[in-house]
């Protein structure tokens, strides 16, 4: 009896040693079962093109302030903002009264000393030949060749005036010193204009062509000109075709290249002025616009990642690091942009060798997660993989 009884105690210990077996078993099954599969890519140093991005201000290749030279109620005002205007076209007409009186003036008082002249020249040529047949003193010819002298100055000061009469009146019609577009006018008719006024009467940009202006830091300097091994005026000879970025994102249609950079750099801003030149032959870009330059360029020896193997969280940007326990370990990287949008070249927190998760991040994946790495390179060729 006492054996039947050992007998079954053995076996319910037997028994329940095999079904915590099955169970563990079953358990790391369901774990390892558990963890998804996510596609990972062991990255390396490589090349890449990059793009830099700057803030630039868009203004016309000139911005002429028109302001009037003379005083005067504006009488006419004979085009209106934003219109296109061509070199010497009429823009303001100021009250012409006073100056074309100034004018008629200026005309009478050059006849009055071309009259004079004329008497003091016949009244010089007597004085003279009375002098020769010893009828007069010599002081009363000369008395007489003053007299001529002196009607000749006054001619000339009445000519002089009758020009500046002239210009004075020609200033009351304002025209446009170059082509170009008018911008805002302040002043219309009935306002009284005069050189001293604060506002100019408008502003004529020539939008032909336009420049962008932004700026470029010591540090960018020297690492465009590879730490001065080049000068600024062969990066420029060297640099590519520059894109414009628009307020909306869009990309200009028309490339522009680098023209000038500034020789001082500014001790407030510590960065110089550089501009780029853009054909603008639709008249699209209007001076005080805003948008970025993107210079183009190519770096070695960087490690490239999509950009969507990253996240980023209160502006810090994490890459999903796989360890060998296949462990997913989240590290903060510094990146930046790739043209084309879709990668980004990481310049500090990866290091070569390293996997990442390149799919599931914000969804799949957190930190700490347990995946079953998949090799992006094979899956997607998996017959050189089979070769391999």
């Amino acid at each position: 009896m006492k054996t039947i009884k050992a007998l079954h105690s053995s076996l319910v210990v037997a028994s329940a040693s095999l079904l915590m077996a099955s169970c563990s078993g079953g358990t790391q099954q369901q774990m390892q079962q558990a963890a998804p599969q996510i596609a990972t890519m062991t990255v390396n140093y490589g090349s890449s093109d990059l793009m830099s991005t700057y803030p630039a201000t868009i203004k016309g290749k000139t911005d002429i302030d028109i302001r009037p030279q003379v005083t005067g109620f504006i009488t006419k005002v004979a085009v209106d903002e934003g219109q296109r205007v061509s070199k010497g076209q009429t823009l303001f007409i100021i009250d012409q009264v006073q100056y074309q009186a100034a004018v008629d003036q200026a005309e009478a008082a050059v006849n009055v000393a071309k009259t004079s002249v004329e008497t003091a020249a016949l009244t010089a040529r007597n004085k003279q030949q009375l002098f020769d047949k010893n009828i007069i003193s010599e002081y009363e010819n000369q008395i007489a060749q003053n007299n001529l002298a002196t009607a000749r100055a006054q001619l000339a000061q009445a000519q002089a005036s009758l020009v500046n009469a002239k210009k004075n009146l020609a200033y009351t019609v304002v025209t446009a010193p170059s082509n170009g577009v008018v911008g805002s006018i302040p002043s219309r008719e009935g306002s009284l204009a005069s050189p001293s006024m604060a506002q100019p009467l408008t502003t004529i940009s020539d939008n032909g062509d336009i420049y962008a202006y932004f700026s470029l830091t010591e540090k960018d300097i020297l690492e465009l000109t590879d730490n001065g091994s080049r000068s600024l005026d062969q990066w420029i000879k060297q640099t590519p075709e520059v894109q414009l970025k628009l307020a909306d994102g869009t990309i200009y249609p028309e490339a522009g290249k680098v023209a000038t950079v500034s020789g001082v750099i500014d001790n407030s801003t510590g960065a110089a002025s550089v501009r780029a030149l853009f054909k603008n032959p639709n008249g699209m870009l209007r001076s005080g616009s805003t948008g970025q330059i993107i210079i183009p360029g190519r770096v070695d020896s960087v490690i490239v990642i999509p950009q969507k193997a990253t996240s980023e969280i209160q502006n810090i940007r994490f890459a999903y690091v796989v360890n060998d326990s296949n462990v997913v370990n989240t590290v903060p990287v510094t990146v930046l942009p790739v043209p084309g949008g879709q990668d980004f070249v990481v310049t500090s927190g990866l290091q070569p060798g390293q996997r990442i998760a390149i799919e599931g991040i914000g969804t799949k994946i957190k930190d700490g997660s347990v995946i079953a790495p998949v090799d992006a390179a094979a899956q997607q060729n998996p017959q050189a993989a089979q070769q391999q």
